[in-house]
């Protein structure tokens, strides 16, 4: 699994973000602001919504084959572009909160690359030295690999020692992937909402879009403290817009918190596969061949 690539996906739609962000409160009009930005980054989603009347589903049609947290960074988007679009609201604002929204778990990808790194290089290492054994045993004439190629004892090392290097990679993937696996768009559900308020409808009708955004636009537990936030606000008389905002962000901050805490738990966790997997297989695979051999030729010379 390659990390890096999904840091890179999550920075571009960010950056695609903050331009249509600073354009749209330059005063440029929608369907400008998505032909520059489309100029400028040369992305196929991008250019896929330039001249569309629904930005939004073209958004979501062009993203359909992309990596599971780059679609949904894209969906968020198109979210975001969607509720706006029909409440008549501002966009500049919201864009650039989710800009460092998709920012921060951009870094947050990186850091977990960054953990994996020394594993990974480690384990190629460690994958290398059986075969400097088997060599260095061919060259003192002990015949490691006849023992290794051509003995029942040997093709059972062969079969251990590759069901360890295979169990050693999953292992990896799955850690890595458990340590990623987290919403690309905290927060969006109350960051809608008060989108939804800010063009001026009723709290009612505006809680509905957002509901239907997170529905049509399949954005996993989106919903989350929503509704807390709007009883709060019914019970405090207070508008419900500022306090939607602090708790999309409030939301971002858990989230960034959490990606970092994993991302660093991460670097301890891979040397789990390391030492239970890809040393063991080292020994099957490099000494214990060896081993056999020398103690075959002593026997033998005896």
């Amino acid at each position: 699994m390659t990390t890096t690539a999904g840091k890179q996906n999550l920075g571009d739609i960010a950056g695609v973000c903050q331009r249509l962000a600073v354009l749209l409160g330059a005063g440029v009009s929608p369907g400008a602001a998505w032909a520059f930005v489309a100029e400028t980054t040369g992305n196929a989603v991008v250019a896929a919504a330039v001249g569309q009347h629904d930005v939004s589903s073209a958004l979501v049609a062009a993203s359909g084959g992309l990596d599971a947290r780059e679609g949904e960074a894209w969906r968020g988007l198109a979210a975001v572009w969607s509720v706006a679009t029909d409440a008549g609201a501002p966009l500049a604002a919201t864009l650039r909160d989710y800009a460092v929204s998709l920012r921060a778990l951009a870094d947050a990808t990186r850091d977990a690359d960054v953990a994996l790194a020394g594993p990974r290089a480690t384990a190629r290492v460690v994958l290398v030295l059986p075969f400097v054994g088997l060599v260095f045993g061919a060259l003192l004439g002990f015949g490691t690999l006849d023992v290794l190629v051509g003995t029942p004892a040997g093709w059972a090392m062969l079969l251990v020692g590759a069901g360890l290097i295979v169990a050693a990679r999953l292992w990896n993937r799955r850690l890595v992937a458990s340590a990623l696996s987290r919403s690309a768009t905290p927060g969006i559900a109350c960051e809608l909402a008060a989108v939804a308020v800010s063009g001026g409808g009723a709290l009612d009708r505006a809680v509905a879009a957002t509901r239907d955004a997170v529905r049509r636009f399949e954005l996993d537990a989106a919903a989350d403290g929503l509704d807390e936030v709007l009883a709060l606000s019914s019970r405090a008389g207070v508008p419900a817009a500022e306090l939607l905002r602090a708790e999309a962000e409030e939301q971002r901050r858990d989230a960034r918190a959490d990606a970092q805490a994993a991302a660093a738990a991460l670097g301890v966790r891979l040397m789990l596969p390391l030492g239970l997997c890809i040393l063991p297989a080292f020994l099957i695979l490099g000494v214990a061949p060896l081993l056999v051999a020398v103690l075959s030729s002593t026997v033998a010379g005896l």
